[in-house]
């Protein structure tokens, strides 16, 4: 990117995985992601992750979360905000163990008491469970060599140019960064490299292969873009480290705080 002005352009955030990802100003990356990303998830009845694949009222609920000393619980403070315009607050406390899966693979998990799970499951209209990983961990689906995502606006502009509508919002791809200043899909060609973000770098590692959850729109949670079938259209049959890629993720190389506007710099 030599000579070039890159800059990110925004940061996503999801405290409870599966929730609307939300816009921030200011990130701290650490060595498992951005501080307070996927802090929690969810599960149904049987203990089961669920995410926005399963239900489009997820979509609708928002979270934040002041995580204060990131090894202190109990400083911690959930929000949930929802449609209507209530919202349900609290200081964050774990209760019992439970057994949950985790993409199929079990995962030992605390449940986060108070009114948290029956209002979101009143919302959605099924008994929903609020947990965190017993271990403290985040609910990054690739872990920590894939818990920081970003993508380039150059990328979205040629899906949307496929799709035929002027832009596509960043946020039902779910990123931690977007930034603008390269050619579309020059994201593609930083595996293994990298990147100083504002005081902080990672190292991309992968590309993000994309699911159904990309169709449906990041605040009603409707189905209102076919993403699987214009990628399909245009990214199938590339060696890629997941199919239909869209974004890259990787790992923290270096801690420290990202904010909308800072320089990005290919090392």
């Amino acid at each position: 990117m030599a000579g070039e002005d890159v800059r990110v352009t925004a940061l996503g955030i999801a405290p409870v995985k599966g929730l609307r990802v939300v816009n921030v100003e200011r990130l701290a990356l650490e060595p498992g992601g951005a501080r307070g990303d996927r802090r929690f998830y969810l599960v149904e009845q049987r203990g089961w992750m669920v995410n926005g694949k399963h239900s489009g009222a997820f979509n609708e609920v928002s979270a934040e979360v002041d995580v204060g000393h990131p090894d202190a619980d109990a400083a911690e403070h959930l929000t949930l905000r929802f449609p209507d315009g209530t919202k349900v607050s609290g200081a964050i406390e774990l209760g019992e163990e439970l057994q949950t899966r985790f993409h199929s693979r079990p995962r030992t998990a605390r449940l986060v008491r108070g009114p948290f799970s029956a209002a979101l499951s009143e919302h959605a209209g099924e008994q929903l469970r609020i947990v965190r990983a017993s271990n403290g961990g985040s609910a990054v689906d690739r872990g920590v060599r894939g818990a920081v995502s970003l993508i380039s606006r150059g990328s979205l502009s040629v899906l949307a140019r496929v799709a035929g509508q002027e832009s596509v919002d960043a946020r039902r791809f779910r990123m931690t960064i977007e930034l603008d200043g390269v050619e579309p899909f020059a994201e593609d060609g930083w595996l293994g490299r990298e990147l100083r973000i504002g005081e902080a770098v990672i190292r991309p590692r992968g590309h993000v292969g994309r699911c159904i959850v990309t169709s449906r729109h990041p605040e009603s949670g409707a189905v209102d873009l076919p993403t699987l079938d214009l990628l399909r259209s245009f990214r199938s049959g590339l060696r890629t480290t997941e199919p239909l890629p869209f974004g890259v993720c990787g790992e923290v190389v270096r801690a420290g705080a990202v904010r909308v506007g800072d320089r990005v710099e290919l090392g």
